[in-house]
């Protein structure tokens, strides 16, 4: 195997949907994050923020949105909040994973 076998390899993989298999589009999903920053960026650039499944990549997002919604992505963006822990504390951020989609206008 060369090289570029390999790295084509390594790019198919990253090409396919990874947690789709194994959940629902809905279970990707989880729900629309609301806050001000979101309604802002809806209004002037139709960007929506979701909390998403922790194994879900860009691919299980596309197709999650496109099943739900009927709309067809420009982009999305995937971020991990990480965990903020309890030091001297009472409230905890768990880390969960979050998606940034553009849609078409």
């Amino acid at each position: 195997m060369t090289f570029k076998d390999i790295l084509r390899q390594r790019a198919k993989k990253a090409q396919s949907p990874k947690a789709l298999g194994k959940l629902h589009p809905y279970q990707i999903l989880g729900r629309p994050l609301i806050t001000e920053k979101a309604y802002k960026q809806v209004e002037k650039a139709n960007i929506y923020w979701f909390k998403v499944h922790k194994e879900a990549n860009k691919i299980d997002v596309k197709h999650a949105i496109e099943y739900a919604y009927q709309v067809t992505p420009k982009s999305i963006r995937i971020i991990n909040v990480p965990y903020k822990g309890r030091m001297n504390r009472k409230l905890v951020r768990r880390a969960y994973k979050k998606a940034v989609v553009t849609l078409n206008q």
